[in-house]
């Protein structure tokens, strides 16, 4: 059951050396390209990254938080055709969720790494040493990074008492349960 999966996954920042199987990369790609989108417009496109240098080159994309990615055996960068929706944050954002519930389900474990709107260690932008490093044209923007592998170790899932159930509410804000 889904419930059971988002009970135990865990983001995962430290991976073994063992490569992801091809059936795996495919099955993550397909979660990915079935991600649901708004009206249908599809604007997400993916790039699959094995290369060790690439891969070390890609964490130092940002000032901070993607560090870790040096040690993944590989990463899918998301991104997306921002002239095709106008919703295409939301759209990439989705797909990126499936790839990280399906590498949980693989038994792999992932991380998100956040681009849009960032800078470099160095003040430049983000999004230009992504576009020269993967050739992206002009009008595709990455939103995020996911590092993915076998994890180092075992993470236990976060317990139900640390679910903020505070920042629900019922039929208008603020209303809380009976």
């Amino acid at each position: 059951m889904l419930i059971d999966l988002l009970r135990s996954r865990r983001s995962i920042r430290r991976f073994t050396d063992q490569p992801i199987e091809q059936e795996k990369l495919d099955l993550l790609l397909e979660a990915a390209l079935r991600s649901p989108s708004s009206k249908g417009f599809n604007p997400w496109e993916f790039v699959v990254v094995r290369e060790a240098e690439r891969i070390e080159a890609l964490s130092k994309a940002k000032s901070h938080g993607a560090t870790f990615l040096a040690g993944a055996p590989l990463v899918i960068v998301v991104c997306a055709d921002t002239s095709k929706s106008d919703v295409w944050i939301e759209d990439a954002s989705i797909a990126t969720l499936l790839v990280h519930l399906e590498a949980a389900d693989l038994g792999l474990g992932s991380c998100w790494v956040q681009l849009r709107l960032r800078d470099r260690e160095d003040g430049t932008s983000s999004q230009d040493y992504m576009r020269s490093l993967l050739r992206l044209p002009e009008g595709v923007e990455v939103l995020a990074m996911v590092g993915i592998g076998y994890p180092e170790g075992r993470k236990e899932g976060h317990p139900t008492t640390s679910l903020l159930t505070a920042q629900v509410s019922y039929e208008q804000f603020g209303q809380k349960k009976d």
